[in-house]
Parts: C-alpha cells; sequence; structure tokens
C-alpha cells in the first residue's frame, strides 16, 4: 500500500509538469504564429472603422461582381470593385450610426413605391401602384426561392443604402454655407488686378547636366518630403516569354495550302481519289469555303463596298473581275484566298414600305396569329399582286400588317443602311431597282415590299474567301516547350541575365509590383506570377515557369521591396528634378546683385517684360507660365515697390508693381457668398466620401485571405 501510495503522489506531480509543458508549448506556439494574438482570423478580409467584412460574404459578392462582368472581367477585377463597394458602404455606416441616421418601414415602402411605381406586374387594374402585389410577390419569393429571396433582400438593402447616403449628403450640404466674408474674399480676389514689369531668369538657362546631385541629397529629399514617397511593399520581377508563334516555315506552309486550293489538288484518302476543284471553277462557293477548305472563317454572302475590303489590299480585291482570284495575302491574322463572285450597283441607302404577314411561330407572331406559314405565303402574295396592279392601295391593306411602328408611317422604312435590316429583307432592297415590288420570307413572316428610292449608288462586290488562322504547327510548338524547358534547367547553374544573352532571349524586367495587382506589363492577366512573388517561401533569385496566353514565361524574383519609403532609385525620377531646381535656384541668387528690374535686365542680358490686369483667382503670368507665388508676392506689395528675388515655378523673378487696382468696395457681398456656397456643395459628393475615408481605419487583409 505505501508502494501505492508513493506512485500515486508522483502520478500528480507527473500530470501537473505534463500540464504545464502543454501550456508552454501552446503559449510558444500562439506567439509565434502572430496571427493567432494579433492579427485578424483568416476569416475576416477587413476591418472598417471596427467593422469586420467576413471572407464568405466577400467572396459571395465577388463572385455576383465577376457574373456582372462577363467572359471579359477578371477575379481581381470583381475583388477591386468588391472592395470599393465594401469600404465605401462601411466608411459611409460608420457616420450613419454616429448620427443615428435610419431607414423606417414607412420610408422603405415609399422607396420601394418609387423604385417600382411603373412596373407592371406591381399595378392594378388601373395602372396605379399596388402594396398588396408587392407584399403577394415578395411571400412567393420567400416560399419558393432562397436565392431569389436574397437577391430581393440586397435590392432592399442597396435602396435603404442609397437613401441614407442621400439623406446624409443632403444634410451635410444643407450646413455648407458661405458667409459674407467669403464673399469678399472671393470678390476680390477675382476683382483685384495688379499689372508687373517683371525679369524672368528660367531655371531651363542652366543645363541639367552641370548640377551634380549625390544620392545622400536625393536620400535627405526623400527623408524631408515623407508623405510624397511612401510606398506599400512591392516585388522586381524580370522575366523571359518564349511565343508559340507561327515560324516563317509555317506561314510557307499555310500559304502553299492555299495555292494547292487555288490551283486545284487531287487528294488520296483511304485508297480513294478526290479531286478537288480549282478556286476560280466553283459555284457552290458556301459548301466550298465551309466543307470543302474548311475556312477558319466562314462564307459571307453580303455584298461588300470598296471600303470595306481589307485596307491593304482592298484595289487589288475590288478591280478583280468577276470569278477571278487574288492571293493568298496575309491578313488580320490570316492567310486568304479571295475570290469575286459577283458584282453590282449598290445604294448607299435605301426607302422603302412594307406590310409583315406573321405566321404562327414566326418572330412578329402574337397570341391573335392563326395563319400557318403556307396561308401567311399565300396572304402575302395576293397582297402583292394588288400592290403591283395598284401601289395606290398599298396604304389601305397595312390592316394585314404586323409592324405597327412603319405601319404609323404608312409602312414606310425611312433611308436605312445596309445592315440595318434583316438579311433577306437588305438583300431585295438594296439588289433591285426602285419601283420593284415583290414578297420575302424571314424570321418576322413574308413582307410585302415595295422599294421607294436609292441613294448614291455605286459598285459593290461579293467576295468568296478562303482564310487560314497563322497559328504555329506542332513542330513549332514543340519547340517552344524544349527551348523554355532548356532555358529553366540551365538556370540551376547558371545567371538569368547571361543565360537569355548567350541565346538571344529579351530580358523584360518588371519593378514594384503590388500585392493585390494581377497586370503584368507584357503579359496582361498574370495573377499566378504576382502570388508567386510575394509567397513567404519564394526568395529573391528564385524563378519559375508559368504557362501564359500562346506560351511560356520564365519569371525571376529580383527584388522584395518593403513597405515605407521609396528607394533611392525609384525616387529619383520625381526628387531629382527638384532638387536640381532647388540648386539652380541657389545659383542664379548667388550672383545677384541688383536691386532693381533694369539693373537685374542689364546684368542677366534680359529685357525686362510687362503683364498686365493679374489676379489672384487666374495667377497666370504671360510668357512665364502659372506663377502663384509670384503673383501673390505681388499683391503683398505696394504700388511702385520692388521685390527681391522670388523662387517661383519656372525660374527665378524679380518684379515691379507698376499698378495695384483693387476692386471698389460693396455695399453687399451676398452674391458672391452665393458662389462660394454653391462651389462647396458641388464639391460634397466626391470631396467629403474621400476626406471620410481618408480618416477612416482601415486594416486591409485581402493579400492573406484572399487569393
Amino acid at each position: 500500500m505505501a508502494v501505492l501510495n508513493k506512485i500515486r503522489k508522483q502520478s500528480i506531480v507527473l500530470i501537473a509538469v505534463i500540464a504545464l509543458a502543454l501550456f508552454a508549448f501552446i503559449i510558444g506556439d500562439l506567439f509565434r504564429n502572430s496571427d493567432a494574438l494579433s492579427a485578424k482570423s483568416q476569416n475576416v478580409v477587413a476591418t472598417i472603422n471596427g467593422k469586420d467584412i467576413t471572407r464568405e460574404d466577400f467572396l459571395q459578392k465577388v463572385e455576383a461582381a465577376q457574373r456582372q462582368l462577363g467572359p471579359n472581367g477578371t477575379a481581381t477585377q470583381a475583388m477591386n470593385r468588391v472592395w470599393d463597394q465594401e469600404v465605401r458602404n462601411a466608411v459611409m455606416e460608420s457616420q450613419y450610426e454616429a448620427l443615428g441616421i435610419t431607414v423606417e418601414k414607412d420610408q422603405m415602402r415609399d422607396l420601394l413605391k418609387s423604385a417600382l411605381a411603373n412596373n407592371p406586374d406591381f399595378q392594378n387594374e388601373a395602372g396605379i401602384f399596388d402594396e398588396n402585389k408587392l407584399s403577394e410577390y415578395i411571400q412567393n419569393l420567400k416560399s419558393s426561392s432562397e436565392v431569389a429571396y436574397q437577391q430581393w433582400v440586397d435590392y432592399e438593402k442597396a435602396l435603404a443604402n442609397n437613401a441614407l447616403q442621400q439623406n446624409y449628403m443632403n444634410m451635410v450640404k444643407a450646413g455648407m454655407i458661405g458667409t459674407l466674408a467669403e464673399g469678399k474674399m472671393a470678390y476680390h480676389l477675382e476683382g483685384d488686378k495688379v499689372d508687373l514689369k517683371f525679369i524672368q531668369i528660367p531655371y531651363s538657362s542652366i543645363p541639367d547636366s552641370t548640377i551634380t546631385v549625390s544620392k545622400a541629397e536625393i536620400t535627405k529629399y526623400i527623408k524631408e518630403h515623407e508623405e510624397q514617397y511612401k510606398v506599400d511593399a512591392s516585388r522586381d520581377i524580370q522575366f523571359v516569354e518564349f511565343k508559340e508563334v507561327a515560324s516563317v516555315e509555317d506561314e510557307e506552309e499555310i500559304k502553299k495550302e492555299l495555292i494547292s486550293f487555288k490551283d486545284g489538288k487531287v487528294e488520296y484518302n483511304n485508297g480513294r481519289t478526290d479531286t478537288i476543284k480549282p478556286f476560280s471553277q466553283v459555284k457552290d462557293h458556301a459548301n466550298y469555303i465551309n466543307f470543302v477548305a474548311s475556312s477558319d472563317i466562314k462564307f459571307d454572302n453580303r455584298f461588300l463596298k470598296k471600303s470595306q475590303l481589307p485596307t491593304a489590299f482592298a484595289d487589288s480585291i475590288y478591280n478583280l473581275n468577276v470569278g477571278e482570284v487574288f492571293g493568298p495575302y496575309k491578313d488580320n491574322g490570316h492567310f486568304k484566298l479571295s475570290k469575286v463572285i459577283a458584282d453590282t450597283q449598290m445604294p448607299d441607302s435605301v426607302k422603302a414600305r412594307h406590310i409583315l404577314i406573321p405566321f404562327i411561330g414566326s418572330r412578329s407572331a402574337t397570341d391573335s396569329t392563326t395563319q400557318t406559314e403556307a396561308q401567311a405565303k399565300t396572304t402575302a402574295d395576293s397582297l402583292m399582286r394588288i400592290v403591283k396592279a395598284d401601289t395606290t392601295k398599298f396604304k389601305s391593306l397595312l390592316d394585314f400588317s404586323a409592324d405597327k411602328v412603319s405601319n404609323e408611317k404608312d409602312g414606310v422604312l425611312d433611308w436605312y443602311t445596309y445592315n440595318a435590316m434583316v438579311p433577306e429583307f437588305r438583300d431585295y432592297t438594296f439588289e433591285n431597282e426602285t419601283g420593284d415590288i415583290g414578297v420575302v420570307k424571314s424570321a418576322f413572316g413574308f413582307h410585302v415590299i415595295e422599294i421607294l428610292g436609292q441613294k448614291n449608288k455605286q459598285r459593290a462586290v461579293k467576295v468568296a474567301t478562303i482564310a487560314r488562322k497563322i497559328e504555329p504547327s506542332e513542330a513549332t510548338v514543340n519547340k517552344v516547350f524544349r527551348d523554355a524547358s532548356n532555358f529553366e534547367i540551365a538556370l540551376e547553374k547558371g545567371d538569368f541575365q547571361t543565360l537569355a544573352e548567350e541565346n538571344d532571349y529579351v530580358v523584360r524586367p518588371v519593378n514594384t509590383i503590388k500585392e493585390l495587382e494581377e497586370n503584368i506589363p507584357g503579359l496582361g492577366s498574370q495573377r499566378q506570377i504576382v502570388r508567386w512573388a510575394f509567397e513567404e517561401e519564394t526568395e529573391v533569385g528564385d524563378y519559375k515557369r508559368f504557362n501564359v496566353p500562346g506560351g511560356y514565361a520564365i519569371v525571376q524574383l529580383v527584388a522584395k521591396n518593403k513597405e515605407g519609403l521609396m528607394g533611392t532609385e525609384e525616387a529619383s525620377v520625381t526628387a531629382l528634378p527638384k532638387i536640381r531646381k532647388e540648386k539652380k535656384a541657389a545659383q542664379i541668387k548667388s550672383r545677384i546683385t541688383a536691386t532693381t528690374v533694369e539693373d537685374l535686365g542689364k546684368a542677366e542680358n534680359i529685357t525686362p517684360r510687362t503683364s498686365l490686369a493679374l489676379t489672384m483667382k487666374n495667377p497666370t503670368i504671360s510668357g512665364a507660365g502659372r506663377e502663384p507665388l509670384v503673383i501673390g508676392t505681388a499683391f503683398g506689395m505696394e504700388q511702385g515697390e520692388t521685390s527681391g528675388l522670388i523662387e517661383g515655378e519656372t525660374g527665378v523673378f524679380m518684379i515691379h508693381v507698376v499698378k495695384k487696382e483693387l476692386a471698389p468696395e460693396m455695399d453687399n457681398y451676398q452674391g458672391f457668398a452665393n458662389q462660394v456656397q454653391t462651389a462647396k456643395v458641388n464639391g460634397v459628393t466626391t470631396k467629403l466620401y474621400n476626406a471620410l475615408k481618408e480618416a477612416a481605419e482601415i486594416e486591409d487583409n485581402r493579400a492573406k485571405t484572399v487569393q
């Protein structure tokens, strides 16, 4: 028993030790994993003014936005659109909450009534909005489709949000006033005038090459102007692209194939001999082009003006006789073989009138349509015979027509161009003559047509074209793959730049890529490359092959740029000109001892110039440009006074105030105060949100939570 008691006592101690060890392990792991203690959960995309945006909700909205953008929109574009919306909503909601602004039930009902008043689904028999129909509609959604009901809820939220925003903006605008003092200032900024005599010594008079700026000076300038040079974390990369493009040999093969259609050829397929006619001898062009030649561009049975033909070859094709063939020629990524198969004198525009007879199944059919296609054809033919016998009876027959729009104009379709009508209607009215009457069938029904007029006839041609897209052969595609693979393998032991130069590959650098960007200049939308460049395990010097449209890109990470101040090299683009200007100003000022405009002009061999009627509202000196500091200095001087040296935007100035004319005082400045108020109100919509956004606390975790 004593031994058992001893074991029990020791086991308690052992359990305590194990518990302490586990606790230490968990706490240590929490401190190692900053996300667990200090950062937001992986389920929080952002926190804006204390409001969390969850990953699930955000991605649902991104998916909906991507559907709205369509096939040409990218995931990043959709994400950025939703992000902007969410930030705006969160920023504005914090204002609504602080002010206690809400949309109550009665106001929501009024908003829905206003938005849906013209929707026939929610109107009664008298055409008036019916709240009962709206309530019934919402209940049906709620019981039949969870997705549709949620869409309705989102719609109501959007309406409410718009109303809240409008109410908030109206409250702010109501507080925008222009005081009489502001009105007086606006009046004098516009009305006070000054005439100057001045000397301008341009900074451009000193060559940039004579001004030395060190890296230390640029670094100092950056630190003195930190707000201008703050940057987000970024990456620098370089890449070599291996494009799958047709080689010269590939293009020659495509041309040879087209020539075989031009000349005709014999093919042997599974012991059978097929003779393919020369293109010039073909009669059934649609079948030959679409099926025999398997053209990459299908047969187009339209007449074309010269201006509609390929620009570089318009003369060559347009001047062909019917039956003649031109090509092969290279146009818009294809090799083509073209043949003129018909020509005509075709007008630019036509005026016609018609009677449209619908039949069951046609696009103009309604619930009252009872005629079959055969019956409608009989009706149309009968009407055509009546019109041909006496055209004055055309208007009296419009009761048969289903085209109510043209019926209001006596059936007339006034001066339309070639592509304005359905093909059957177009072909008849453009290829026949003024005064012709006939019947054509289209998807809308049977048209009884009378051609009333045609303008500006000129030759048009119908062109049959066999086209082959210029694409790389399988051999070329395989070679591109081998070249990319060999370059990638060689990088294991070689330098990226050196290997590229040895193989005559072009290295393309791309700098300062941000974490949430997607476009790589030269490669287009490549979110995968940006993600790779920002992965923690990707080190400077690492490289990777990526599939890109039409080939491959071998990408190398060149630099990781931390968040903070811009580097010297990058900042020098804007800092260098500013530092140079400061040095030029100091150099110019150091050599000047003159105290009058005339003496300065003599010393610098510059003729003094004058500028008249200058105002503070438009601080521009004729011949010198916009110079607010110079003009501001002038208005602070007395008439007849000469300034010292002024460092302006474009050079160093000395000015003499020739005349200073203050606008006469007014009894009342209310009119100008109203102008100030209007300007303030007009700026509220954009400036207010930007100011609120700037002041908001926004924690953006998209890069960590959304790929």
